[in-house]
């Protein structure tokens, strides 16, 4: 009889995609690999891209740190969640979940206390709400960052974080192709995360003359993000790619991005330079900034900070960046931590009784 696995996270694609990094060693160990998550959350699209892997969606409200009329609402969704994920844990009866993170995990991990073994894994240099929450549930805590274990005790096993092995196998020549460019400029690609990010796109645009004088542009801006009104060829513009992804990043030169751990962590194992646009704390609990501030003093990127951007220098770091990619990815290459799927695997042999 096969294992089964539950695998949970959700709300954007960071809490998403290193699940989807997992799957090819899941399938190769006989897992029957189910997921969790919301109906009209990103992870429901993402999952059922994959083809073998059952989805079940639950109710899941956002726990939050600042007063909003929804935390009078968002306590019963998630109390529902939990009722959901019980009914869905006794049907499937896995042997191990697995959260990424993000509040439609906290109900699933929640549910599944007493019934199977729990693992976590936090991304981010200090844990988000929903982990905090989870990993008291948990039977480990695994994370992309050493530093991160002073913040989970006991439970923490250092790993790295899963990347999608499709990345590794991308084409530059398919890459160029599918973006109609010669080949004959460097490539920039710039993304804003999977729900875009306003002031990057901005900066980016009010840019793009001088950038597209010297780079090809290819630009992920977000959901309901392009602008139809941009007609300059050296720039292209999508919401989201999907399957091309791995060909794009074999085309590219240099990356702007906002600095999500396991984005950033992509990169920095396909050794592409990056400069990193991080989230101001205002706009979040200031994990991206740490994370930024981790690779910048590493040597494997640039830190640029949102209030600190006008198209100069904008302009001025990308050029930066650029001719200096070579010491940057000496350095890359030089650290072999910085794809976790492995360890993260190991873990899950262990409690499964995997003895490879």
């Amino acid at each position: 009889m096969s294992k089964k696995i539950i695998l949970t996270g959700g709300g954007s694609a960071g809490h998403v995609t290193p699940n989807i990094a997992l799957l090819p060693g899941l399938r190769e160990r006989g897992f029957e690999i189910h997921y969790v998550g919301q109906a009209d959350g990103i992870e429901h699209r993402l999952i059922t891209e994959q083809g073998d892997v059952i989805f079940h969606s639950i109710e899941a409200g956002k726990l939050r740190r600042y007063f909003s009329l929804k935390n009078l609402t968002d306590p019963f969704k998630v109390l529902k969640g939990i009722s959901e994920a019980k009914r869905i844990i006794k049907e499937v009866k896995p042997d191990l979940v697995f959260s990424k993170g993000g509040f439609v995990s906290v109900p699933v991990v929640m549910a599944a206390k007493g019934k199977c073994p729990v693992l976590c894994h936090e991304s981010d240099f200090t844990p988000g709400l929903a982990n905090k929450l989870a990993a008291k549930y948990a039977d480990r805590v695994l994370v992309t960052f050493d530093d991160t274990l002073q913040y989970v005790g006991k439970k923490g096993i250092h790993t790295g974080t899963p990347i999608r092995r499709e990345l590794f196998s991308g084409s530059r020549v398919r890459g160029l192709d599918f973006l109609g460019f010669s080949g004959d400029k460097p490539i920039i690609l710039v993304m804003g995360g999977s729900l875009g990010a306003s002031a990057l796109n901005d900066a980016i645009r009010a840019s793009l003359d001088t950038i597209t004088a010297r780079y090809d542009v290819v630009h992920l801006c977000g959901k309901d993000k392009v602008d139809e009104s941009i007609d300059i060829p050296s720039y292209r513009q999508y919401e989201y790619i999907g399957p091309e992804l791995p060909d794009i990043l074999a085309a590219t030169a240099v990356i702007v991005s906002r600095a999500g751990a396991n984005a950033l962590f992509e990169f920095l194992s396909l050794n592409k330079p990056t400069l990193l646009v991080p989230l101001p704390k205002g706009a979040s609990r200031g994990d991206q900034l740490l994370n930024a501030a981790y690779a910048a003093k590493k040597g494997y990127s640039m830190t640029l900070l949102q209030e600190d951007i006008t198209p100069e220098r904008l302009v001025h770091d990308i050029n930066e960046l650029y001719e200096n990619r070579d010491e940057f990815i000496t350095r890359m290459k030089k650290d072999s931590t910085l794809d976790g799927t492995d360890e993260v695997l190991e873990c899950i042999d262990k409690i499964t009784g995997d003895n490879r």
